[in-house]
């Protein structure tokens, strides 16, 4: 399974949702605040190149937020990217 990390802060509706669909599959996932780090969040929008949180990363793949993920997981093809197909 590929490592899932997730840029967050702690008051983003769209950051829980991303979480509770992740923790729903099974997937554990690295959660990095950049609400409490500045450097994280200048490391979060030179890989993204977004400055809105979720940003969320599945390996080396960039998902993009929320919105992004939750349209993989309508087409299907949110649990391939995750390892979760057998």
């Amino acid at each position: 399974m590929p490592k899932v990390v997730m840029y967050t802060t702690m008051i983003c509706p769209y950051c829980l949702r991303a979480k509770h669909l992740l923790q729903r599959k099974g997937v554990d996932f690295e959660e990095i605040r950049i609400d409490a780090d500045h450097e994280q969040m200048r490391i979060m929008v030179e890989r993204s190149r977004r400055h809105t949180v979720p940003q969320i990363f599945i390996g080396d793949y960039h998902v993009g937020g929320f919105d992004d993920m939750a349209a993989l997981e309508a087409r299907g093809e949110l649990d391939a990217l995750l390892g979760l197909e057998a």
